[in-house]
């Protein structure tokens, strides 16, 4: 086993890491840092039927049907929703958290009517299997688009959504 495999698992059992953790950790490319942090919350769902199914939060606040979109072979019914529109909302409501976090770093004043738009889309993976793409678009109206840009890239290093998926998923910021 090489030392820096070595390494991760003895982390892994240090820090009680869940073993599929560790493991994405020992593929990820070079010179990428693992790290571990101490959730202050978690959130839970449960899915069923796959892409066809249905999705459940732990609380019930989110109950959703699922299908795959017509685009990728699915029915893509009326009503329900994929995993993409849900990635898309679930980003764009943290990058805009991730925007005031930034902003406030930066002494701007955010006004209220920003707004982020994620734009998610599949595609296979010239590896095999699928891979995702993710534009973000964001508006800061009344705040000139040098500041705006500024805004964004910081929130884009702050953001959740943009660590635990840089160097994975092509992500293009877009200020209007």
């Amino acid at each position: 086993m090489s030392a820096s495999i070595t390494r991760i698992f003895a982390t892994r059992a240090a820090a009680r890491v869940p073993r599929s953790t560790a493991m994405f950790a020992a593929s990820a490319p070079a010179g990428r840092r693992f790290i571990t942090i101490k959730p202050i919350y978690t959130a839970e769902a449960t899915s069923t039927g796959g892409r066809n199914g249905h999705a459940v939060s732990s609380d019930k606040i989110l109950n959703v049907g699922l299908t795959l979109p017509k685009e990728l072979g699915g029915p893509g019914l009326e009503g329900k929703t994929n995993p993409e529109q849900l990635f898309a909302a679930g980003y764009s409501a943290c990058f805009q958290g991730a925007m005031g976090l930034a902003a406030k770093g930066l002494n701007v004043n955010l006004p209220e009517t920003n707004n982020v738009t994620a734009a998610v889309g599949i595609g296979k993976h010239p590896q095999g299997g699928f891979g995702l793409s993710v534009e973000l678009r964001i508006s800061i109206p009344g705040l000139d688009k040098a500041t705006a840009q500024k805004v964004a890239d910081e929130a884009h290093r702050l953001c959740p959504y943009s660590r635990a998926i840089r160097d994975n998923v092509d992500v293009n910021i877009v200020v209007a």
